[in-house]
């Protein structure tokens, strides 16, 4: 598909739509029919600049719904299912991902967007890329603004065990690369080796709570002192018994439905609004419709709140929006749009269905009191908020591989840069902890953050600035193990079949080879040189890091453009 910039203007929409290489894979919109069909070739530039802007906007998409829905559905899930905390919160060695439940919620967004790149052989090396290039940059970009923003001591035994098992991860990944193909027990290896990962988190847990007598440790000379559970508790306990209820109406207050449900359904909280600066104003902005569109079709069940956030009129609407969401964006709607014996749509029937159920929710409810089953609305916002970053997910790579054949890019190096800072820098949200930061062995004390996305760059360097350097250092390297295993484990395993047990990875440039080779390297420079510092880290060791990746970045683009060229066989 990349020979149509090679043809006269004229024909590049002919050949667009007759060459089956130029067919994009789902999506709801044909981004190449669109940039050399609809638009003139005088208006190619403004075709670009609206495909980067809705770019941009793609992944401000994706980190609304894995900030704001698809995790908090995860943690309602986990806590309705009474998981305990090694399984189902996050730990001080992978503050943004956890290593279970709720790292599937967080690393969502990489997850869904390497499923969706590996259906395609055409498409896999953004999955390549964006994975080996995420991993650079976190690992040498945000490692190294973290020692620059405040020197610390690492955690040693966690940073060991976290980088060995990337180092593996990555060496698995080279191996299936140079085969050139991954069948069925290599993507079942993935999957094992990030099991395994979780059981060697877990058993450290375990070990070093059996040591201190299930105490936590005192805080480093690093860390500033916090208020334990009990103190908090306590302190909680007494506010509530003394004014509690001195300040509580004698009568429940009993607010109409229409008044809940336009409340429900406003993403503004209007004194925030007056208290912030106009840059975040201006950002709030872009995300209020997104908002808005995921406030009517996913429902959020939060376990903090006395009412579980249940809002009868919303949910009720939530039973009829959530399915019909579920199979409009279903394989791009193929299936919501298919007509029973050619007369009647799934849609239809879905929409019936939906509407007596929310009826009968709806007659039989209150608007005081969630329902025995509110749980099951959490697995309903589960479902409705991954098929929305699916959909998403789908979108952003299409656009990326369009933008590929316009400037004859391969895709691997769109992986490496668009979707790799995309993932990677992150949203909006704070990952301040509310509990004492932990000991040596690695995840002892269980943390609280907020949700946020897949390692957030700015999230991990505000941590660093409050005074929690080390737990933003070991986010950096436990974190993104889960994006490289399960990522490519899982996105490899559910395009297979039967009868093909095989995915075929085909690089589509020597870029690939430069990303696992820079990435490796990076590792064994830090696997090297922390333990030889003693592991106490200095603004040298984050100058060295960033100016690693500023080399391997221009080396990545030279070996792009063919300035460096390697021998082929």
């Amino acid at each position: 598909c990349w020979e149509v910039r090679k043809h006269n203007s004229s024909e590049w929409c002919h050949f667009i739509r007759s060459n089956p290489d130029c067919r994009l894979d789902g999506g709801f919109l044909d981004y190449l029919d669109g940039v050399f069909c609809v638009f003139p070739p005088r208006l190619l530039p403004l075709a670009v600049t609206l495909y980067a802007l809705w770019l941009l906007y793609l992944f401000i998409i994706l980190a609304v719904i894995a900030e704001k829905f698809f995790c908090p559905n995860l943690s309602a899930i986990a806590t309705n299912l009474k998981l305990s905390h090694n399984v189902a919160v996050f730990s001080l060695t992978s503050p943004l991902h956890g290593v279970t439940f709720l790292a599937f919620g967080n690393g969502a967004p990489d997850v869904f967007s390497a499923v969706v790149a590996f259906s395609n052989p055409r498409t896999a090396g953004l999955a390549i890329g964006a994975i080996f290039g995420a991993g650079v940059f976190v690992t040498t970009v945000v490692a190294g603004g973290i020692a620059l923003v405040k020197p610390f001591t690492a955690a040693s035994r966690p940073f060991l065990r976290d980088v060995i098992f990337y180092m593996v991860a990555v060496f698995l990944t080279f191996v299936v690369l140079y085969l050139g193909r991954i069948r069925l027990g290599e993507a079942l290896a993935y999957l094992g080796l990030y099991v395994f990962y979780v059981l060697t988190v877990v058993l450290c847990t375990w070990i070093h709570r059996r040591q201190q007598g299930d105490g936590l440790a005192p805080p480093g000379p690093w860390e500033p002192e916090m208020p334990t559970d009990t103190e908090e508790l306590e302190s909680s306990g007494t506010n509530s018994g003394d004014y509690g209820e001195e300040y509580r109406p004698l009568l429940p207050s009993r607010e109409p439905s229409l008044r809940i449900l336009t409340t429900a359904l406003s993403p503004l909280d209007y004194r925030k609004w007056r208290r912030k600066p106009w840059y975040w104003r201006l950002f709030k902005a872009f995300k209020v419709p997104v908002e808005l569109v995921l406030l009517l079709t996913v429902p959020i069940v939060d376990p903090d709140k006395d009412d579980l956030n249940w809002k009868r009129p919303l949910n009720c609407l939530h039973i009829l929006t959530s399915p019909l969401l579920c199979v409009l964006t279903l394989k791009s709607g193929a299936y919501g749009l298919y007509q029973i014996q050619g007369i009647f749509p799934v849609w239809g029937l879905v929409t019936l269905v939906a509407s007596a159920l929310a009826l009968i929710i709806f007659i039989t409810t209150s608007n005081e009191e969630p329902p025995k089953y509110h749980c099951v609305f959490a697995f309903l916002g589960f479902l409705a908020s991954a098929m929305w970053i699916n959909a998403a997910a789908t979108e952003l790579v299409n656009i990326l591989r369009t933008l590929g054949v316009i400037f004859q890019l391969s895709n691997t190096v769109l992986g490496l840069t668009l979707l790799a800072w995309g993932n990677s820098i992150g949203g909006e949200g704070s990952a301040a902890p509310q509990h004492p930061p932990g000991t040596p062995w690695g995840p002892p004390a269980i943390l609280k953050v907020s949700f946020s996305p897949p390692t957030d760059t700015f999230s991990d360097l505000t941590m660093a600035r409050q005074g929690y350097p080390r737990m933003a250092f070991s986010a950096c390297f436990g974190g993104i193990i889960f994006n490289i295993l399960v990522g490519v484990g899982l996105g490899c395993l559910l395009q297979m079949t039967s009868s093909q047990p095989l995915v075929k990875l085909e690089p589509d440039s020597p870029l690939v080879w430069v990303l696992a080779g820079a990435l490796g390297l990076s590792l064994v420079f830090s696997f090297v040189t922390v333990p030889a510092q003693c592991f106490q880290l200095g603004k040298a060791y984050g100058v060295c890091l960033i100016a690693y990746y500023l080399l391997f970045l221009c080396g990545a683009l030279l070996t792009e453009f063919r300035v460096i060229r390697f021998p082929t066989p």
